[in-house]
Parts: structure tokens; sequence; C-alpha cells
């Protein structure tokens, strides 16, 4: 009976499927700026997550870039680049992008691939097979920016210098008429279909971003068809439509069935193997959340594969206050910020996904220098340095000091925290709140600090017949400094398992599971003293703002 049983744990280990997690595929028109960055590392946030509790788990976590279409023809045209060097370049900027700031992807698409040219082929004839697809005189208005028709109950007038324009409400890009013949997609026979998928909870998360496609569909009255084709003559930087080489595949149909190419598909042998459709989580900004929650659901129903199990939607940033836009010359470019962890640190300590973040150089500068160097980097100094630790060692437990230790008021609250904190991460992790994350785990790190400051280890190290005291606030130090850690890999990866390699807290001791129980809750278990890294430790070096830069930034503003 053990025999069997064991064998049937392990089929089921071997048969799981992977957890699958996407990034959108990023627009080539222009360089990688900080939403990019902040979409990719969510996703990897989550995905981190994901492995830290299931050590055997198998991810496949992609991204890549989106290379087709009007202003992607537009944009080499304006750095005097042939298409394809012109794409190869920026996509090398997105990937280096990632590398710098440890977004741990396992797949990259790029839309010229021909691999993904072979997926997109497939997947339109699987939609003509079907008959989701005709050939239709369309006329509307096209966003150039958005690389799409916007219907006439989406659009406004505006008063610009050139006159009176008409833009897309929800973009505020300009529109312009457009009458051609194209493709057309049946988009109106999936509404019923879209409402259903969206009943089911948490499909869309943040909940607001779900009530806010449900109240899309059921204000539509008229819900149209959607082109899905534009005539190569005017798109010639397009994959061509199968069998017509005038008609070139809407750039957002060929962009989506990324996921799909991931997956090996058309190839059914290599989508058995990875068997990772659908996909666990799409990781997608606001202003692409009507492509995702509403055209591809409804393209993969008419090819018969299942949507996403979930969507994960995350608002925008803010420079200053105000939206990033050329025209006002603040987008920021990941690669000109100070410093990589403390960058990628604020992203997912300050946004909260359902509401649009601020970005500052000062915010970033004074949450870096306060809680990476000051709370957890000069505690992790502290209590490892030469001057309270010179034998460099996380100490054993004595009882009798340990119990004497928790009798004070200042060890209790924090072993209290201390105790409750993987459990509150856990949740707030499941929920996509890392910003709460990051809270818990600071206000555990302020309580370690008033807990050192208040039990005066400098003065219990004068006095030899002290050491057993002093190896206690050590240990209950140390040992808080590594569950935290544990806790913040998802969030600041580097960081944490530099803090973590300090400790020699081995590789395979990382996982969720080591941080559920501090040493002394767990039962028969005897904390021998262990060596820790020796030599001078800098967990995160202070950053120091460029004083010119930030006076002629006020002077300006």
């Amino acid at each position: 009976m053990k025999m069997r049983l064991s064998v049937r744990l392990l089929s089921s280990v071997v048969q799981k499927r992977p957890f699958y997690i996407t990034t959108p595929i990023f627009y080539v028109n222009a360089a990688p700026h900080l939403g990019h960055l902040y979409s990719a590392v969510v996703a990897d946030a989550i995905q981190r997550f994901e492995k830290l509790l299931n050590p055997d788990c198998n991810v496949i976590f992609s991204t890549g870039t989106d290379e087709h279409g009007t202003k992607v023809q537009q944009a080499a045209a304006k750095a005097n680049l042939p298409l394809q060097e012109y794409c190869n370049n920026i996509s090398k900027e997105y990937r280096d992008l990632f590398r710098d700031f440890e977004v741990d992807y396992t797949d990259y698409v790029r839309t010229t691939e021909d691999r993904h040219k072979k997926a997109v082929r497939h997947f339109w004839r699987k939609l003509v097979k079907n008959d989701y697809i005709y050939k239709a005189k369309y006329s509307g208005w096209y966003s150039v920016n958005d690389e799409a028709f916007v219907p006439e109950t989406h659009t406004k007038d505006e008063i610009t210098e050139d006159g009176k324009v008409k833009v897309s409400i929800e973009s505020g890009h300009r529109v312009e008429w457009t009458e051609e013949t194209n493709y057309m997609f049946r988009l109106s026979a999936f509404k019923t279909h879209l409402q259903e998928w969206l009943k089911t909870d948490g499909v869309i998360q943040p909940n607001k971003f779900q009530k806010q496609l449900q109240e899309f569909l059921s204000s539509s009255t008229y819900f149209p068809d959607i082109s899905v084709s534009r005539p190569s003559s005017r798109v010639h930087w397009a994959i061509r439509v199968p069998d017509d080489e005038e008609q070139s595949v809407y750039v957002w149909l060929d962009a989506l069935v990324n996921y799909l190419t991931v997956t090996g598909y058309p190839d059914e042998d290599v989508m058995k193997t990875r068997r990772a459709w659908p996909p666990d989580v799409h990781v997608v900004g606001k202003d692409i959340l009507k492509f995702h929650g509403i055209y591809w659901p409804a393209f993969l129903m008419a090819a018969k594969w299942h949507p996403p199990r979930r969507i994960v939607c995350h608002s925008h940033w803010t420079v200053d206050g105000n939206k990033m836009s050329k025209s006002l010359g603040n987008v920021v470019s990941p690669g000109t910020v100070p410093a990589t962890s403390a960058l990628r640190y604020m992203l997912l300590r300050e946004a909260t996904m359902a509401d649009d973040a601020n970005y500052s150089e000062t915010k970033l500068i004074n949450i870096a220098n306060s809680e990476l160097a000051d709370t957890l980097g000069n505690l992790t100094s502290r209590a490892t340095g030469a001057a309270l630790n010179p034998r460099g060692e996380f100490p054993a437990l004595h009882t009798h000091e340990l119990a004497e230790c928790m009798s004070k008021h200042v060890t209790a609250d924090l072993l209290d925290r201390l105790d409750r904190l993987p459990d509150i991460c856990h949740q707030h992790y499941t929920n996509y709140q890392f910003y709460k994350v990051v809270d818990s785990v600071i206000h555990v790190l302020h309580l370690t600090n008033l807990f050192f400051e208040t039990m005066k280890p400098w003065d219990l190290k004068k006095k030899s017949e002290c050491q057993k005291e002093l190896d206690v606030i050590l240990h209950i130090t140390l040992e808080t400094l590594r569950i935290c850690s544990i806790i913040l890999q998802p969030i600041i990866p580097g960081m944490a398992n530099k803090l973590l390699d300090k400790l020699q807290i081995p590789k395979d001791s990382r996982y969720w599971q080591h941080c559920e129980k501090p040493s002394w809750r767990v039962q028969g278990s005897i904390f021998e003293t262990k060596n820790i890294q020796s030599g001078k430790f800098v967990l995160f070096q202070r950053i120091y703002a460029d004083k010119k830069k930030m006076q002629k930034k006020i002077a300006s503003g």
C-alpha cells in the first residue's frame, strides 16, 4: 500500500502542469520606460513568490517585444535605420533592462521571429475555418498611436492649435476617419460568452478592473465586429494575411498570439509536452486591459481555446504628479535612475495596482536610504560587524537567557509580530499587494531596531559574563533578518540573497517553508552556533542626490 501511494504521489508531481505567467510584449516604437519596467517586475515578483512556495514548480515566464505596425515603421524611418536593425536594437534594450533589474524570464518572444509568424498564420486560419472572419468594407475612426479603431461613442471633440480635432476618450490620442476594405472578426457573437467569463470571481484583479469590463459590456447596446487586418499598402511592416498579400494582420491580433507561441503552438506535440495552456496570469497595464479582457478571450473562444485563468491589471506611473509624455520631456528611462535595486524596490513598494502611483527621484532616494540603507542595511551591519560580533557568528540560543529576554515588553512585541509576519505576507502576496508585504516587513524591522537599541548590546559586550545575553540579542536580530530576507526575495531578489549569503543560509533553505517559524518555535530543534561570512558588509550603499540636478529641477518647476 505504501509503495502504491508513493508512486501515485510521484506521478502527480511529474504530471503537474507548469505555472505560466506573462508580461505584455512591449512595443518597440521607443526605448523602454518606467511603465514597461513596472509590468515586468510585477510579473517577476509573482513568479518568484510561486517558486518560493513550490520549490519543484516549473515556471514558464514569458516576455518579449511587439515589432510590427505603423508606429514602428515611423520610428525606424526617424532613426534612419532599416526596420529589422531598428527592431533588433530596441529589443536588445529590453533584454538589457530585464537583466539589470533581475527580471528572471524563461521565454522571450519577438513578433518578427519565424516561430511566431507561423503561430499567427495558423491561428488566423483557425478563425477563418470556424467562420469568425469575413471580408468587408470598413469605415471608422482610427488612432495611429493606439494602433486601433475607436468606436464613435468612445471619441470626443477637442480644441487644439490645429483647430477642432477628434480624439479617443480612453487614450486622448488623435483619431482619423478611415475607410478601407478589411477582414472583420465577429466580436458581436461573443458578448454573452464574455459576460459569463467575467462572472468568474477574481478573473481580473484588482476587482475594480473586472467591474470596468463588466460595465463596458452591459452598457454597450451596440457591440460591433472589429477589423483584424489593414491594407498592406498602409501597413507593410507586418505579417501578411494568409492567402491575401494585399492585407496585413492587425498588429494587436498578431501581438496577442505571442502567448500561444510560447507554448509551442501550433505544434501539438510540443504543446502536450509543455502543458502550459491556459496561462495562469497575464500581467497588463490598464491601458491595454480591453485588448486582453475583451478581444483576446473572444479570439480564443473563437479558436476553441480556453481564456486565461487570470489577468492582473496595474495602473500607471506619473512623474512628479504629471502623466509621462514625450512632449513634457518627463519620460523616465530606468537606466538613468541612481540605483537599479532601489528602483525595483520602490516600484513594488509604492504602487497599489488599482491606482496610479507617482515617481520622483527625491522620493526614490528618501525611501532607499531610509529603508534599505538604514532600517535593513544598518541593522545588518551592526549585528554582523566586528564591534558586537567579532567572532562572526550566528550564535546559539541559551534557554534561560532567552526566557529572560522574552519577558521584556520590547522583545514580546517583536516576537509576536515576527510570528505572524509570514502568514500576513503570504496573504498580501496572494492578493498582489506588494506594498503591504513591504509595509509589514519594514514594521517588523523597525521593531527589531527598537529592540536592538533598548537591549543595548554594546554595553553587554563590555562584560564577559554577559556573553550569553549578548548571544540571545544577536540571535533574535539575525533570525529576524533571515526571515525578512526570505520574505523579501520576490521584491529585491539580489539584495535579499546577498543578506542570506552573509548569514550563510544554504540555498535550499530559502523557501517559504523556511520562514514560517522562527528558530525558537521549532520543536525539538537545537540551534547550534554557525559561522557567518567574514569581512565588512554593506548591504546597500546610500544614494547621494546630484545637488546641481535637483536645484535645476526646482528652479524649472
